[in-house]
């Protein structure tokens, strides 16, 4: 794939990115397949735009984005139709009222259909100790 290629993505991920930042619901929406998976932390899901927006206006007084900086972005295109992207992703934000910064190795598969990328599968891992070694005990 060409540069230009890599580019658009990396692009949308940023655009991604910054419509979280700018609580903009339906943007994120139309960046969606008609069904998205995400994995973390606390498990996976699997998400239509409904549950999308249900689970964006379910955290709004809980989780507040304020920045963020997305670093090493690294695009790879398994066929014509999918693009990977792996990168750092640093973000600040206020979780239940507390600031916090997260730091975290994300990748996202986007797909290709009718012309248009989409957001298929979302990945975050919390950077640090995968054991949890360097988390303090509550």
């Amino acid at each position: 794939m060409a540069r230009n290629d890599e580019q658009a993505i990396i692009d949308l991920e940023k655009k991604f990115w910054q419509s979280m930042l700018d609580k903009d619901t339906e943007t994120s929406v139309s960046m969606l397949d008609d069904t998205s998976v995400v994995a973390g932390a606390q498990g996976f899901g699997f998400l239509s735009h409904d549950d999308y927006r249900g689970m964006a206006k379910k955290s709004e007084g809980l989780y507040e984005l304020k920045s963020y900086k997305l670093d090493d972005m690294k695009v790879t295109f398994p066929t014509d139709d999918v693009a990977v992207i792996a990168y750092k992703a640093r973000a600040e934000m206020t979780v239940e009222g507390k600031p916090m910064t997260m730091e975290a190795a994300d990748a996202t598969t986007w797909v290709k259909k009718n012309g248009a990328w989409l957001a298929a599968l979302h990945t975050e891992s919390l950077m640090g100790d995968p054991f949890g070694r360097d988390r303090k005990a509550a």
